[in-house]
Parts: C-alpha cells; sequence; structure tokens
C-alpha cells in the first residue's frame, strides 16, 4: 500500500460529510430540547443566574481565573462604554500532584494564588467580593454557587465532585486568613467569553471555546427552559451547553483509541475530536499506523512512539510546512514531511468543521433562518493562532448558511474568562441592586 493510498483512506476516516449537516443540526436540536427540558443527553444545558449585560456596566473586579493548569489572579476596569481591559495580572501554573491530590489542597493552592495577588496588589478601596471563573462542568445553584458535576481537562482531585465550588474555595480563603473576601459570582470561562463579547458588542449571543478544551453558551428565552434556579421565567439567562460531552458526531477508530486511553472513557466524545488537549494525539496514532505500515521513515515513527508527544501546536506547524520549532522529530525527508502536513491537515480540518457545525446548531436554534446578525465570542488557541483553521470554520458556514451565513461573524475575544469575570460581577451586582464594584 502506498503512502497516497492510507491518506486517501485516512481522509475517509476524517471527512464530515456537509451533506448530512441537515440530519446532524436536527440532532443537535433534539440534545437541546431534551437538555432544556430537563432530560438526561449528552448536552447538560446548564442555566446561570447571569443574563445579558447592558454595556454601560462599569468598576474595577478581582477575579480568579481557573481555565485549567494555567490560572490567573487579575484585576478587571469597565468604563461604563463597552470598553473593558486588564489592569494587573499575575498567572500560576498547578502543580500535577495538587490536580491529582485532595480537593482541599487544590483549594489551598488556589487560595494561596489568591492572596500572592492581594499583597503584590493592595486594593485602592475595599475589596470583600471575587469573581470566580471555573472552567469546568458545574450546576449553578446561586450566582455564587455552583455543585461539580465532573472534572475535565485531565483533573482529578478528590471529594470535589458534587460538592459546591464557591463554598470550597471561601473556605480555603479563610484557611488562608483571607475571610473578608468571598465569592461574589461563579461562572467558567465560556460564559465568561460570552459576556465580555456581548459587553463589547450589542449583537453577540453565542460565546465559544476553541483551545485546549471546547464548550459553548448562549442567551435562551428564560420561557424555554423547564426548570430556572429561583424559578426564574422572565427575560433572558446564559445556558451553558457543556458540549464537550456532546457524543452525536461520527467519530472514527483512533477517537476510540483516545477516548480508551483516556481519564475519562466514554465521556467528553466532542471535546476529544475538537479540542487542542486530543487533537495532536490524534494525529500521532494515525502517524504511527502508517509508521507500522511502512509507510514512514523508521526514524520518524520512532520519533512518534511516545502518547502525547504531538501537540496541537506542532500540528499547525507540520501543516504550515514550517520546520523550525519541531525539531525534535529530527532529519524528516520530504516525502515523510508530506505526509506529517496532510495529516495535521486532515485532523484539524476536522476539529474545525464540527466545530462550525455546532455553531450553526445553536444559532439555528436561536433564529432557523439566521435572519438576524449574529456576533459569535470565541476565545482559545485553536481559534486564536490557526488562521486556517478559522477559514475552514467559516468556509463550513458558508456552505450550510449559503448567502444568509452573511449574517454570522466570527470574532476572537481576548481575555474572554478574564474580562468576563469582571461583567459577571458587575451583571450580578446589578441584579442584586448594590452596584457594587466586586
Amino acid at each position: 500500500m502506498s503512502a497516497d493510498f492510507h491518506l486517501a483512506r485516512l481522509a475517509g476516516d476524517f471527512t464530515v460529510p456537509l451533506e448530512e449537516a441537515p440530519a446532524l443540526m436536527a440532532r443537535f436540536h433534539r440534545e437541546m430540547e431534551r437538555g432544556l427540558a430537563g432530560g438526561d443527553g449528552s448536552l447538560r444545558m446548564l442555566p446561570s443566574f447571569i443574563g445579558r449585560p447592558r454595556g454601560t456596566e462599569r468598576g474595577r473586579y478581582l477575579a480568579l481565573d481557573m481555565g485549567g493548569t494555567n490560572i490567573r489572579v487579575l484585576e478587571a476596569e469597565l468604563d461604563g462604554a463597552r470598553r473593558a481591559s486588564l489592569t494587573a495580572v499575575r498567572r500560576f501554573v498547578i502543580p500535577p500532584a495538587v490536580m491529582h491530590g485532595p480537593g482541599r489542597e487544590l483549594f489551598d493552592f488556589l487560595a494561596g494564588c489568591v492572596a500572592a495577588f492581594v499583597a503584590g496588589h493592595p486594593p485602592r478601596g475595599e475589596r470583600n467580593a471575587l469573581a470566580f471563573t471555573f472552567s469546568f462542568p458545574f450546576a449553578p445553584l446561586g450566582v455564587s454557587a455552583g455543585r461539580v458535576i465532573a472534572w475535565t481537562k485531565g483533573f482529578t482531585a478528590e471529594g470535589v465532585i458534587g460538592r459546591d465550588v464557591g463554598g470550597l474555595l471561601n473556605e480555603a480563603l479563610a484557611r488562608r486568613g483571607l475571610g473578608h473576601l468571598s465569592v461574589g459570582v461563579l461562572i467558567n470561562d465560556t460564559v465568561g467569553t460570552l459576556l465580555a463579547g456581548a459587553y463589547a458588542r450589542p449583537a453577540c449571543d453565542l460565546g465559544v471555546i476553541l483551545g485546549t478544551g471546547t464548550n459553548a453558551c448562549y442567551f435562551e428565552d428564560a420561557g424555554r427552559i423547564k426548570k430556572l434556579p429561583g424559578d426564574r421565567h422572565e427575560g433572558e439567562v446564559i445556558v451553558n451547553l457543556e458540549w464537550g460531552s456532546y457524543d452525536g458526531f461520527p467519530a472514527n477508530r483512533f477517537d476510540g483509541k483516545v477516548d480508551e486511553a483516556s481519564l475519562n472513557p466514554g465521556r467528553q466524545r466532542m471535546e476529544k475530536m475538537v479540542s487542542g488537549l486530543y487533537l495532536g494525539e490524534i494525529a500521532r496514532l494515525a502517524l504511527r499506523e502508517m509508521a507500522e505500515e511502512g509507510l514512514l521513515a523508521p526514524a520518524t515513527g520512532k520519533a512518534l512512539e511516545k502518547p502525547f508527544s504531538l501537540s496541537t501546536r506542532d500540528l499547525a506547524l507540520l501543516r504550515e510546512g514550517d520546520e523550525s520549532e519541531t525539531a525534535w522529530l529530527g532529519p524528516v525527508a520530504p516525502p515523510d514531511r508530506r505526509v506529517l502536513a496532510a495529516v495535521a491537515r486532515l485532523v484539524l480540518g476536522r476539529s474545525a468543521r464540527i466545530a462550525a457545525l455546532a455553531v450553526a446548531s445553536v444559532l439555528t436554534w436561536m433564529d432557523p433562518d439566521l435572519s438576524s446578525p449574529h456576533a459569535v465570542a470565541v476565545d482559545g488557541a485553536l481559534f486564536a493562532h490557526n488562521p486556517s483553521y478559522r477559514a475552514e470554520m467559516a468556509d463550513t458556514l458558508r456552505a450550510v448558511g449559503g448567502a444568509a451565513s452573511d449574517n454570522v461573524h466570527l470574532f476572537l475575544i481576548q481575555d474572554g474568562s478574564g474580562i468576563g469575570a469582571a461583567v459577571a460581577g458587575a451583571v450580578a451586582a446589578g441584579s442584586r441592586g448594590d452596584g457594587g464594584e466586586v
């Protein structure tokens, strides 16, 4: 079998047939409907306590942004005229032992990060609340409380599932001597992305994460949700789809291998096909299959033996033919380089097409004919650093939506999880009627 023949077979494995888009989107809509009705499906459809910002909110807000292993403590300022900025940021990395150890140690680590930031950035006025971006699945229990549903992104900290994440952090803050601080609002990074986008652009009604993980949220009519926190039945609320768990897109044998070897087999199926945490491994498995069939040079195959040795950044470089930062592969002959680039294109391209179909599904749920303008705020390295990925998403949206896709604008939101936490704090303060800064 030639390398070209094998690549043609792989192209079939990674095809997302756009002629099946209507059926795929209809299935997505059925899962959305089931989740909003309180049913047990692969889209959790978690309603929040946060509504749409007006764009006039203003003030300085303290926030903790836990998006994964990299976390930040920051201060953000809203100017009341749809502009926001970060005024101070400090970054920390969660050690693997803390990721996989007792939950108490994880939250003590987070509280220590907050303490280090506060010590280096004394407040201008009294601080008593913290906006907390917790980018893992949780069911909102209130504006500042949420029950953790599951760990993702490789975390396994014990004693956290089923607990109130806001309460766990409050307890850790108190142990750290920061009892005057407490969680004032709790969101995830996707909600933050939507809030940051909607604060800047009134037409923004969908927020998407395309990075290490993937997720989306949108503004839903409260009357369409069977059960809302606090029995709220009017206006708009943000619904967090947790679409990383969606299982309606067709998978191939490499997806199955990645799933079997993961920490959460059988779960987060769409995330494992789309997000940056897994794309490099999918490509590595496809390339190893070719190496085992003698279709790659032995040295190239040996360089790809270690699981997760190929990153999504490597894929982007290989796709563009950039050899400057993939020297770890060793000398690669032109035929092998061509194969590496082709596989990278297949894996990244499928990810972009699935992401675009999911975006189209949510937009057509809100607006079946796409007759109104829709701004889609997107955060995450996959979208931010890969122009070809963004172009593939746009092409897919055009193929699915036709001329109506002109009403859809994907835009990169800078620091959605951080700015969005500040916006959430402002919206929450406004809903309480105190208008105070977090």
